[in-house]
């Protein structure tokens, strides 16, 4: 009996009373409310592909510089720092060091680490370089681990607002990370487990805060702590979008994570390497019937441009994915209307590689389109295709994920709806190509090649 309630307060199966005890007076959202935060998909920077753990204020500042005079008048608007802003002494690939010189306060929370951050002194926490992004229209968000900080139960420290409830009250060794070993988890039933992250989400919302991606949420898949991150979020006054980490998110609680986040990763870390590409091609099978405003499956960041400058996957370089295999990758991407987080350092791009996140016409298919399906995935061709209700034009996306040379991929014409002669554009080039003509849509490819294209009845 004892193991089922430990289980029971693990993975949520536990309906939470409100949020008594904090002193939090601003006003609360409504249930779903969240939705209408990000009816489009969210499109931004984050931190980890370039430098991992280890990004410093500067940084972080220079790309929002480059986002803000480069993409932002294409929908680009979020820049996010990464995982362990605040441990002093980081390092690419030093996870779990004997020695990590976390910055905490008095009530357990995480403070971003002075060294790395300067605008942070004086206890300002990130409001500073929120400050700073929100100064250039755009919107700023961090990275947190789910669970409490060991530091904070092992010294017993107090959490806000839970009349003298201490850190170590509320915590369980079980199902702790495996890979990073800062938190323990929150048991979801305990006295003070809401108002532990209620007061996380205070805080945020007096940083500015706009962006929360929330990390070793999803496998296991932690319901009761997602149950209270969302009232937490939904309770401190401040709009904030939640996008739970990594995958892969089980499809069985595709209607629970549906209801309580704005996005959710469908796989593990997407790398440049092509065997990446094949496994989210064929994991996002699952989430078509998801899609929808407010709430995206998530394919991951775009490990394009330079990445590992200091990274935790091989050395400083160029995306290692061909040309062919990058227009791939934002094929499907945009298609699925993934969210779209550019994992490469902006400044250090080339010019293919902005051109990847400007083509208007690509954009206004990931913002707009409606009715994502996959028509088939067979042999390694792959045919997915969207509606755009406002303009009627019918888009598609064809696909040879295979090693195979000159292959054929078709789809008949009755079964996207559109007669022969209607216009075809290729989507990347805006050039014209001939109009459809017989009974499909037929086009060669190489291998791991691909083709987006606007097709106007």
């Amino acid at each position: 009996m004892k193991t089922r309630k430990l289980l029971l307060a693990l993975t949520g199966a536990v309906v939470l009373a409100g949020c008594s005890g904090s002193k939090n007076t601003t006003t609360a959202f409504k249930p779903e409310e969240f939705k209408q935060w990000a009816q489009t998909p969210p499109m931004g920077w984050n931190s980890w592909d370039c430098y991992g753990p280890t990004v410093e204020e500067h940084e972080v500042k220079a790309n929002a510089d480059y986002m803000a005079n480069k993409l932002k008048a294409f929908g680009w608007e979020y820049i996010i720092v990464d995982i362990r802003w605040f441990v002093e002494n980081d390092k690419a690939g030093g996870y779990n060091q004997t020695d990590p010189r976390y910055v905490i306060d008095q009530y357990g929370r995480y403070q971003p680490a002075v060294n790395r951050f300067p605008s942070a002194k004086d206890g300002q926490g990130f409001k500073p370089l929120a400050d700073y992004v929100h100064s250039k229209g755009l919107k700023f968000g961090i990275h947190i681990m789910r669970g409490i900080p060991k530091k904070a139960v092992q010294d017993k420290m107090p959490i806000k607002g839970a009349n003298g409830i201490t850190a170590d009250q509320i915590y369980t060794t079980a199902l702790q990370c495996e890979w990073l070993r800062d938190n323990y988890t929150v048991l979801a039933d305990k006295p003070g487990a809401q108002e532990y992250y209620n007061s996380l989400f205070e805080l945020y919302a007096q940083w500015g805060i706009d962006f929360i991606k929330i990390d070793d949420l999803s496998r296991p898949y932690h319901q009761g702590e997602i149950e209270l991150i969302r009232k937490a979020i939904d309770n401190c006054g401040r709009k904030i979008v939640l996008s739970t980490s990594p995958g892969e998110t089980p499809v069985e609680k595709a209607e629970h994570v549906q209801s309580h986040a704005n996005m959710w990763r469908m796989v593990d870390d997407v790398w440049d390497t092509w065997p990446h590409i094949t496994h989210l091609m064929e994991v996002a099978q699952k989430w078509y019937p998801y899609i929808a405003p407010g709430t995206w499956p998530d394919c991951d960041m775009i490990p394009l441009g330079r990445i590992s400058v200091r990274g935790e996957r091989g050395e400083d370089r160029m995306s290692r994915l061909t040309k062919d295999e990058q227009y791939t990758l934002m094929n499907l991407f945009t298609i699925f209307r993934s969210p779209l987080f550019f994992g490469g350092d902006m400044p250090s791009n080339d010019a293919f590689t902005l051109s990847l996140l400007t083509n208007k016409e690509v954009l206004k298919m990931h913002s707009e389109a409606t009715d994502v399906k996959q028509l088939f995935q067979t042999d390694g061709k792959v045919a997915i295709t969207s509606k755009n209700a406002k303009t009627g034009d019918v888009y598609l996306a064809l696909f040879n994920m295979s090693d195979k040379p000159s292959t054929e991929v078709s789809v008949a014409l009755e079964v996207l709806g559109v007669k022969q002669g209607a216009k075809v554009t290729e989507m990347w080039s805006g050039k014209e190509l001939e109009a459809t003509s017989g009974a499909s849509f037929t086009k060669i490819f190489a291998a791991h090649a691909s083709g987006l294209y606007k097709i106007s009845k």
